[in-house]
């Protein structure tokens, strides 16, 4: 079974789905040896890791096609990314769905916001109008080659407009063909249960750092009906954490053995990075070079 195929069983199991956000291949490889069935990975954490900038709109289309491609190279469960606003008008959004697709994304989703857009939780939000967004959501369904890759449209209107008005247009985009729509900001329960209730399809909730106002609990979240359950930013800020303590901790003692503690162990690295398969292969390949040219020298001594 395919990847894209897997995300959408994934989207329509019953049971809850967690998926962690990736700010690398790294992190999502760490994200897949927890046991997580998907990963995510937004334009939230690909700034702060790629940049270390705020999500403010600054990456292009190129800069994340890259950046997913390493990610989704690097773990075997479906992985859902951020496309922001699709980096442009419906050429560019049909441009960047090729390119995603081309790097093995499972899902992706596209916002309303005007470019360049900002994280979902920032203030200064502005939404262009429905019928431009709908637009470049026809495009990016359009675009794809595969007819599994999941196509999600993602609505701002909620922080600019309402609920009501985030209500019309993810019911719009479900109309226009879209797999999940998604109201950006109904964290709180009541209204997560509304869109739930008024937008047909997968509902996903998004649990992340940047909310200022904090989020529901996961079960919550579960007795709501929510089908999938992302944490964009988890990986990064406790990467931006853990190192912070251990910088802090090694500039104030002058001393290694304080924070050694800290670190994975040596076997337990190369095991999650898979430094034992490669020699392997290495191994293999060198074998089978050695029997070509015992072959062909036994061929022509004959």
């Amino acid at each position: 079974m395919s990847l894209r195929k897997r995300l959408r069983e994934l989207l329509a199991d019953p049971q809850m789905i967690l998926a962690p956000g990736a700010y690398d291949a790294l992190s999502a490889k760490i994200i897949e040896a927890a046991g997580f069935k998907a990963v995510v990975a937004g334009g939230y954490a690909a700034t702060g890791s790629l940049l270390a900038q705020p999500d403010t709109g600054q990456s292009n289309m190129r800069d994340y096609a890259d950046h997913y491609a390493r990610i989704t190279a690097a773990v075997n469960v479906p992985v859902f990314v951020d496309a922001d606003t699709g980096f442009g008008g419906v050429n560019n959004v049909r441009q960047m769905v090729r390119g995603f697709e081309s790097g093995g994304v499972a899902g992706l989703f596209i916002s309303d916001q005007v470019f360049p857009n900002r994280c979902g939780y920032m203030e200064g939000k502005q939404i262009i109008p429905i019928e431009e967004m709908l637009s470049k959501v026809k495009a990016a369904l359009d675009a794809r080659r595969d007819p599994d890759l999941v196509i999600a449209a993602r609505t701002d209107a909620f922080h600019v407009a309402g609920l009501g008005a985030g209500i019309e247009r993810a019911q719009m985009f479900m109309e226009l063909g879209a797999d999940v729509a998604m109201v950006m900001g109904s964290d709180k329960i009541e209204n997560f249960k509304r869109v739930k209730a008024e937008v047909p399809g997968p509902r996903l909730a998004n649990i992340s750092h940047a909310n200022p106002n904090g989020w529901p609990s996961l079960a919550e979240y579960e007795a709501a009906g929510a089908s999938f359950v992302s944490f964009p930013s988890a990986t990064l800020f406790a990467a931006v954490g853990a190192v912070t303590r251990v910088m802090q901790t090694l500039q104030r003692d002058k001393s290694f053995d304080a924070v050694k503690h800290e670190f994975v162990a040596l076997p337990d690295y190369y095991n999650l990075v898979g430094l034992q398969a490669q020699t392997d292969k290495e191994s293999t390949y060198l074998a089978a070079a050695q029997d070509a040219i015992a072959k062909v020298r036994r061929d022509r001594r004959m």
